[in-house]
């Protein structure tokens, strides 16, 4: 009887074992699979880049401000992301590729018709459309609408609103979460810049709720409005 149940107990163990392996077979093959998804995606969207370095107009980010937005998402690990100004879509493509890689998707609004259907072209182009969520239309009333939640917002549209962009996102961005502006300068002598640009700085550094910093490196000038956790 004891031989009976040592050698029943032997055969549970095995099928055990095997079916672990097969188990872990299936999620090794899937991590591999997902691995070189995102490779190739990632050679996809360098080569687009590369292509088009010198090709961006219509008030696009510079490559180097591209790379802080990105940097800062896999950093941080941002995945519902918002951006106010689409252009071309030179900074989306930077944001939304750094959002493939956290499982994350953007949300992205621009006004004029032209640059918007451009957009589109060159998310495709880059491989990316299927992690962006492109809206045609004014920020200013689409901006107020969304339900959010987002953790990363860059702001990169008509310089005197940003003060009421920040306002309209500020309930909706969660805790640790980023409010990116663009074009602001590097917070000192701000006296020659745009009046709602100063407004924007005045009211983002004063803010109990944000502690605001300057990335290093562009030359444009971001800030970046954090909303502290409680």
């Amino acid at each position: 009887m004891k031989s009976k149940i040592a050698k029943a107990f032997i055969l549970i163990m095995i099928a055990t074992v095997i079916a672990a392996g097969v188990l872990y077979s299936g999620l090794s093959s899937g991590d591999s699979g997902r691995q070189q998804e995102q490779s190739a995606l990632d050679r996809r969207v360098q080569e687009f880049l590369e292509r088009n370095r010198y090709r961006w107009r219509d008030m696009n980010v510079p490559e180097s401000d591209g790379q802080i937005l990105y940097n800062l998402i896999i950093e941080r690990g941002y995945r519902r992301a918002l951006e106010i100004g689409t252009s071309t879509g030179h900074s989306g493509i930077w944001i939304a590729w750094a959002l493939s890689k956290t499982g994350g998707r953007l949300i992205t609004i621009e006004i004029d018709e032209g640059r918007y259907l451009q957009a589109i072209a060159n998310f495709r182009e880059a491989g990316l459309d299927r992690f962006i969520d492109a809206r045609l239309g004014d920020a200013h009333e689409i901006v107020p609408a969304l339900e959010g939640p987002f953790d990363f917002v860059f702001c990169d549209a008509d310089k005197e609103w940003y003060k009421n962009y920040l306002q309209a996102v500020h309930p909706k961005l969660e805790p640790g979460g980023c409010f990116a502006a663009h074009n602001v300068g590097q917070g000192r002598g701000r006296g020659w810049l745009p009046r709602g640009i100063r407004e924007f700085l005045d009211y983002a550094l004063s803010h109990p709720e944000l502690e605001t910093v300057f990335a290093e490196g562009s030359r444009a000038g971001i800030s970046l409005s954090f909303k502290k956790k409680s």
